[in-house]
């Protein structure tokens, strides 16, 4: 599955690609495939932490300034939706953190403390917004509810500084760390996806995802 967001990103074609892993069965995974992977230690407690040992290594120099998060729970994560949030730190000069959201599908989304919700500022296009707070709470109104998904693309020192701050009280109450950066003053994009990734997170899924890859071959 790891390997599959690996060729998932490298389709993307916007930089070099690896793994930041905490465990060493991980990394030899990735490095039979042919991939680079850094062994981070397993203690740190996020991936963006994660992500912030493994640059130590990967670019000490500092000489790439934007950095995409992909988890790798997503395997069918498609490449644009990581060329989007690379895009949105290019045309918005004050856009600190970039992220992805998706249209509900169902109103019964929108009360599912489940699914991170984003309030956002949209532009004119309709394509991106500027977020203004994420939640887990109910939304209500006719407009369309925003669902957001934990792709993140940090300018180099933005990434520096949220790493390097504790978890703030919003972050702690709604369990969304996301709400550390802007509670830090930092401004949040977010690119509108037309398709919601498949994110593996449980047997249920994980079957999901793997009827999904034999219809992708049938194809």
């Amino acid at each position: 599955m790891i390997v599959r967001v690996i060729r998932q990103a490298e389709a993307a074609n916007i930089g070099p690609v690896a793994v930041a892993a905490g465990d060493m069965e991980i990394v030899e995974a990735v490095q039979r495939a042919g991939a680079r992977a850094i062994l981070t230690d397993p203690h740190l407690p996020s991936g963006s932490d994660r992500i912030v040992a493994a640059l130590a290594e990967l670019d000490p120099q500092g000489h790439h300034d934007v950095i995409i998060n992909l988890q790798g729970d997503i395997p069918f994560i498609q490449p644009e939706a990581v060329k989007a949030c690379a895009d949105l730190l290019a045309s918005q000069p004050d856009c600190d953190i970039s992220t992805v959201m998706v249209a509900e599908a169902d109103r019964a989304e929108r009360s599912n403390p489940d699914i991170p919700k984003v309030v956002a500022a949209m532009a004119a296009d309709g394509r991106s917004g500027r977020a203004l707070y994420f939640t887990r709470s109910v939304l209500y109104g006719d407009a369309p509810v925003w669902l957001h998904h934990g792709i993140y693309g940090y300018r180099r020192e933005a990434l520096l500084g949220f790493t390097a701050a504790p978890p703030s009280p919003l972050e702690q109450r709604e369990r969304l760390e996301q709400l550390r950066a802007l509670e830090l003053g930092m401004t949040l994009w977010a690119a509108v996806l037309d398709e919601a990734p498949i994110s593996v997170d449980n047997p249920a899924d994980l079957e999901r995802a793997r009827a999904h890859a034999r219809s992708l071959k049938g194809r």
